[in-house]
């Protein structure tokens, strides 16, 4: 089939806007799933993805459809729609020349439809604008087409109306894709280049790369190179992916699809390199790399220790295998002496630690001990040396600092007016600065707030969700570092210090923060034979303290009658031996006790 004949595109929206059940419509409309296997959130494979209701990875899916008496191929690439995956939209837009921008009716235009519709402009991507629900009975259709035709300066006679659920107006989303979204205009003629977008680790297969071909073709058993890591391979299996993996001779130009590489290390395929055929001496050096990806950049922290020690080597193929479908995850090895041997892994968010903790503890059956997400500071020394802060544990000492410097972001809050009063409560909480409020109509508005990172990644998103009964949501970008005043907070436990527990803190947060540790050790803590104090430490001194009383027995209590000196030698003797425990004595900290310190 000719290259005028494919259709590449994706959809865009924030989460919960229908987005899966329009890719359920589309599979069904181009009988691409038989309706015996059909089942709702089709492409969302993950039970996690199902329980959740969200899109974690990106999928890409080929269907077949005959309109005005020619087969077109569509290659659907569905992408997720949380703010923490947008690295995952940015990667599915590479592959397409077009995009369907999908509203929900029921709740207008939201902070991340925005931002993935900058990331659409930015590819110059053919955007069909879509308004969905229109069968609810809430829905605020003629609002909603006010809201997209202004910010997209078309008229609203340009935008479909539909319901992905009973499938409403849907043929004319598909049929529009075909009419106004450019087919691929790479070349067969020149020398074989892929662009890699996902991929997957299989035991027999090796790492199969999920692939954007931009020029030349390719067949099986072919050599192949992946430019960034210079890994050599040869084609063990290609084809499409519909839905499931479909095997062909070959793949060429404007086709998406897979390659099955046969590498056993997943370190070797990255998202964003570009795989060509093995060059011989003569025309080596001859074909460019394709431009790729922006690296993702981890701006939130936190380590992740297996509960059993024995289970160390898993997590570490756990976290290579999951690399290799979300290349936004970062992870370096670090020991602890109160945890053991783990790893300091870096995330776009907390939604990103929470869905990657959930798939290691139920895709590879580990237990985890995870710490309290922090971002990555920086402090420059008295010699002007800048040094980056990931952990407590790198905080140099603090005569040794000259000035601190930590991330801020540019959140963007969409809401509707009669909760921005509410809203402007806990952004103020923030500490940050009121940039301005922008009308999208007269019902809603967007806040642009400059805050601190370290703020947002605090459970922000269900306190504006919560303020707002579900209304409202939020975007955010970084713009950069800008100063700060920090310190580190330590725990001590019966006059020992547990590193594990060590945070950076605001300095203007700490009796707080550290009067909010010790309170929830003294609940989590089992009691011992001795009282034990809990301290919180800033630069040497207490701030807070909380005493965990020791076990009480009564010694005498089966002695009646006689002299009372008999009752006091015995709890004398008691007492020593307590001062004794208490002097020799450490206090065993369970690893149920970090955790339940962790998610406070």
């Amino acid at each position: 089939m000719s290259q005028e004949n494919i259709r590449n595109f994706s959809i865009i929206a924030h989460i919960d806007h229908g987005k899966s059940t329009l890719a359920d419509r589309l599979l069904e409309m181009t009988n691409t799933i038989d309706k015996k296997k059909m089942m709702p959130q089709f492409l969302d494979s993950m039970d996690l993805e199902r329980e959740k209701g969200i899109t974690i990875k990106l999928k890409a899916i080929r269907m077949n459809y005959d309109f005005e008496g020619k087969d077109y191929i569509l290659n659907l690439v569905d992408t997720p729609g949380h703010v923490d995956f947008s690295y995952e939209v940015s990667r599915s837009l590479e592959a397409v020349e077009g995009t369907i921008l999908l509203v929900d009716a029921t709740q207008g235009i939201q902070a991340q439809t925005l931002a993935n519709l900058e990331l659409a402009k930015k590819q110059n991507l053919k955007i069909i604008p879509v308004i969905n629900k229109i069968d609810s009975p809430i829905a605020k259709v003629e609002e909603s087409v006010e809201e997209l035709a202004t910010l997209l300066d078309i008229l609203p006679e340009e935008i479909i109306k539909i319901s992905a659920k009973d499938g409403t107006n849907v043929k004319q989303v598909l049929e529009t894709v075909i009419r106004e979204v450019p087919p691929p205009k790479e070349s067969l003629i020149k020398d074989f280049r892929a662009l890699i977008f996902d991929s997957e680790y299989d035991s027999f297969k090796g790492v199969i790369a999920y692939v954007r071909v931009v020029d030349g073709e390719i067949s099986n058993g072919e050599k192949i190179e992946l430019m960034a890591t210079k890994a050599l391979a040869e084609v063990k299996e290609l084809g499409y992916l519909n839905p499931t993996y479909s095997a062909q001779q070959k793949i060429k130009a404007g086709d998406i699809g897979y390659i099955a590489t046969g590498i056993k290390e997943p370190g070797k395929v990255t998202a964003g390199d570009t795989i060509i055929k093995l060059q011989n001496i003569n025309t080596k050096g001859t074909v460019e790399p394709l431009p790729g990806y922006q690296e993702p950049k981890s701006m939130v922290f936190a380590s992740l220790y297996p509960e059993n020690p024995d289970d160390f080597d898993n997590l570490k193929v756990a976290l290579s295998k999951l690399k290799l479908s979300d290349p936004a995850l970062v992870f370096e090895q670090e020991m602890k002496e109160a945890l053991g041997r783990g790893f300091n892994c870096g995330f776009l968010g907390t939604l990103h630690i929470e869905i990657i903790s959930e798939r290691l503890e139920r895709e590879f059956g580990l237990t985890l001990v995870i710490s309290t997400p922090s971002v990555v500071y920086k402090v420059f020394n008295q010699k002007e040396k800048e040094i980056f802060i990931y952990s407590a544990s790198d905080w140099p000492d603090q005569s040794t600092i000259r000035k601190m410097e930590e991330p801020w972001v540019s959140l963007e809050v969409v809401a509707p007016i009669n909760y921005i009063g509410k809203l402007m409560e806990i952004l103020k909480g923030l500490k940050g600065d009121y940039i301005e409020t922008n009308y999208l109509t007269p019902e809603r508005a967007i806040v642009v707030f400059e805050t601190p990172l370290r703020g947002i990644i605090a459970n922000l998103y269900e306190k504006i969700k919560t303020a707002s009964q579900g209304y409202a949501s939020m975007n955010y970008k970084v713009i950069g570092y800008r100063p700060a005043k920090l310190v580190k907070m330590e725990i001590l436990i019966a006059g020992k210090k547990e590193e594990a527990f060590s945070k950076i803190v605001a300095e203007d947060e700490a009796y707080a923060e550290g009067k909010r540790v010790v309170e929830k050790l003294k609940d989590v803590l089992p009691k011992q034979m001795f009282s034990v104090a809990l301290q919180a430490v800033v630069g040497g001194k207490i701030i807070a303290r909380e005493t965990i009383k020791a076990y009480m027995k009564d010694v005498a209590g089966y002695l009646y009658g006689g002299d009372i000196t008999r009752k006091n030698k015995l709890r004398d003797k008691q007492k020593k031996g307590k001062k004794l425990m208490k002097s020799k004595g450490s206090v065993n900290v369970p690893t149920k006790a970090f955790l339940e310190v962790f998610r406070a």
